[in-house]
């Protein structure tokens, strides 16, 4: 069943205006009598129909909520992009909102290929958020991750202090993912994925004195967005839902 977001709680009438409306009457070719799944601000599920259509507007009615409808991981998960070439970030947003980060944020490093001007940044900002929340009503989640604004390193070690971070560097021989999982006890997790030309290593000692975690992946060396899919993987697997159902 189709799922729709609002930013409001729900109530007995339900108002759908914008571009959310616009998206519903003339992509979706939306029809009274039509039961879509409803979630609000609080992340509240529930059933409700469409009663009437304008030109502008979707009018639904409640139906019935929806128990038991939480979707999300018990732990929260950061997946710190730095910027890859072509449409690869396309694919990790997408991915990355299927398996439960709470949010993406893309990062500029010296081996980045890609630059881009002010007025790309946000095109290219706008553009992820629009595929991140396709995605959402995909997998039926129930909150919607952000994509945020590009972000350099140093800013990024600002903005997370209080996230348990690790940083995946290819010549780490020491500390593995699994092992620096295992002993971990946080709620709040980001993992720093390189570009295609991996990081400097002075990049990786900022990282370092800022509280980041370096982290082996394995022996292989992995693409950007293999490596990021694969890494958000272990952590959803170690410290949050996947794999099976479970009581928190």
């Amino acid at each position: 069943m189709r799922r729709l977001f609002i930013d409001e709680c729900l109530s007995e009438d339900i108002t759908i205006k914008g571009d959310d409306a616009k998206h519903l009457l003339y992509a979706m070719r939306v029809r009274p009598e039509q039961v879509f799944t409803i979630v609000d601000r609080e992340s509240k599920v529930a059933q409700a129909k469409v009663i009437s259509c304008t030109s502008d507007t979707v009018q639904l009615k409640l139906l019935q909520y929806i128990e038991d409808a939480d979707t999300e991981a018990p732990i929260e998960v950061v997946v710190a992009q730095c910027l890859p070439k072509g449409d690869k970030m396309e694919f990790i947003v997408q991915k990355a909102v299927e398996l439960g980060a709470s949010s993406v944020v893309p990062v500029v490093s010296c081996h980045c290929v890609v630059k881009y001007d002010d007025k790309k940044k946000l095109a290219r900002q706008q553009k992820w958020q629009k595929i991140a929340d396709e995605a959402v009503k995909q997998c039926g989640r129930t909150i919607k991750p952000t994509v945020e604004a590009i972000v350099n390193l140093e800013q990024l070690a600002k903005d997370y202090a209080d996230y348990t971070r690790f940083i995946c560097y290819e010549a780490e021989d020491e500390q593995s993912f699994k092992e620096m999982l295992q002993s971990a006890d946080s709620k709040k997790y980001l993992i720093l994925i390189g570009p295609e030309g991996g990081f400097a290593p002075e990049e990786v000692q900022l990282c370092k004195d800022a509280g980041f975690k370096s982290i082996s992946m394995g022996k292989r060396i992995l693409r950007a967005e293999t490596a990021s899919i694969a890494a958000l993987t272990i952590v959803m697997y170690e410290k949050g839902d996947l794999g099976g159902i479970f009581n928190f």
